[in-house]
């Protein structure tokens, strides 16, 4: 089935965005004044080019008897040969990251089970993707496009984001085309929205519904700051609740996918537990932020950098840990056999220790 077929297929269920082309494989910046001029329409003009809309054709889940599948079973009870299933189009968002080599990110969830992957431009040029790698536990996905003349979103630090600061989503929501909705960052370190995988998102409150999967979170200096992924509302729409991957996330997962096609997690060897005030109290730790080593495997990564059960993890490489997912979710993305540094609490002392992950 070439282009313009999945495409077709992809536009009666979502619709393409429209847009005017933007020329150059530089990344967008936000051009000069833009701030306190009272609109974002030119950093607007700068980074959509880089948000693309995604057609993907797949097979439609289908539940059947296995006996049907026989055909001495079918033969008997004089049952016709079962019909091919009909392909599936679905949409949804993805956004470049480098224009030089085409890659794009988008959600796991958008391209999984995918056939064919098309990938639309807002100036309207279509291409055949393929798949370099997916992550279903972050839900991100790596796409490669062989075209030219594209622009890049330039990743900014989803680390430095504070409560209030102002995002603005970029998608293909309910398949009306490219769409900018702008609110505020809500929250951050967001989690238990799945029942596993690495969660840390980045919470908003600009609009994102069905089709903006995948799509772009920016702030108002063009930056990436996250991949749109998910929404809490009723019958799937908007309430003012969306979040977001962050890019510190985004990275990792693209750079590994990018360079091994998956990403190779790393672990410690130990089993942990959210540090409570109770535990605070009778550990000698100031506060109620970190994770407790609950028991250290022996013979583990852990085990020989001489962590011990009731030691206190209150960062990972000088960043904060809040509790016993942060630190999960920061030694996960980790490759292995990468060292991380541990600053810990030891019967009321700090200490760093410095462990080599492992498989």
């Amino acid at each position: 089935m070439n282009v313009k077929r999945i495409a077709a297929l992809a536009a009666l269920a979502i619709g393409l965005g429209t847009g005017v082309e933007m020329a150059g494989g530089a990344s967008a910046a936000l051009p000069a004044a833009v701030m306190g001029a009272g609109t974002i329409a030119p950093m607007l003009e700068a980074v959509t080019p880089a948000v693309v809309n995604i057609a993907v054709l797949s097979k439609a889940p289908q539940v059947e008897n296995p006996l049907l599948r026989d055909p001495f079973f079918r033969h008997f009870f004089n049952i016709p040969d079962m019909p091919q299933q009909r392909p599936r189009a679905s949409a949804g968002s993805g956004v470049i990251v480098d224009a030089h080599k085409g890659y794009v990110v988008t959600n796991n969830h958008v391209v999984e089970n995918a056939q064919e992957i098309v990938v639309t431009l807002k100036d309207r040029r279509r291409f055949t993707a393929t798949l370099v790698g997916r992550d279903a536990a972050t839900d991100i996905a790596v796409l490669k496009i062989g075209a030219d003349r594209l622009t890049a979103l330039p990743m900014g630090d989803s680390d430095r984001l504070k409560v209030g600061d102002f995002a603005v989503a970029i998608g293909n929501p309910f398949g009306l085309g490219q769409t900018v909705t702008s609110g505020i960052i809500s929250a951050l370190g967001r989690s238990g929205l799945k029942v596993e995988g690495y969660e840390d998102f980045i919470q908003t409150d600009a609009s994102i519904n069905p089709g903006n999967s995948g799509g772009a979170l920016v702030n108002f200096q063009g930056e990436l700051i996250g991949i749109n992924t998910a929404i809490i509302g009723p019958a799937g729409g908007s309430v003012g609740i969306g979040f977001a991957v962050p890019t510190s996330i985004v990275r990792t997962v693209m750079d590994q996918i990018v360079e091994y096609g998956q990403v190779r997690r790393g672990r410690l060897g130990v089993a942990i537990q959210d540090l409570t005030p109770e535990l605070a109290e009778s550990l000698n730790v100031e506060g109620d932020q970190g994770a407790v080593i609950a028991k250290v495997e022996s013979g583990s990564a852990a085990d020989r950098a001489g962590l011990r059960s009731g030691d206190v993890v209150t960062s990972v490489d000088g960043r904060p840990v809040h509790s016993a997912a942060d630190l999960r979710n920061r030694v996960g993305l980790v490759r292995v056999g990468t060292p991380v540094q541990l600053q810990v609490v030891r019967r009321g002392k700090e200490q760093t220790l410095t462990v080599q992950t492992q498989r």
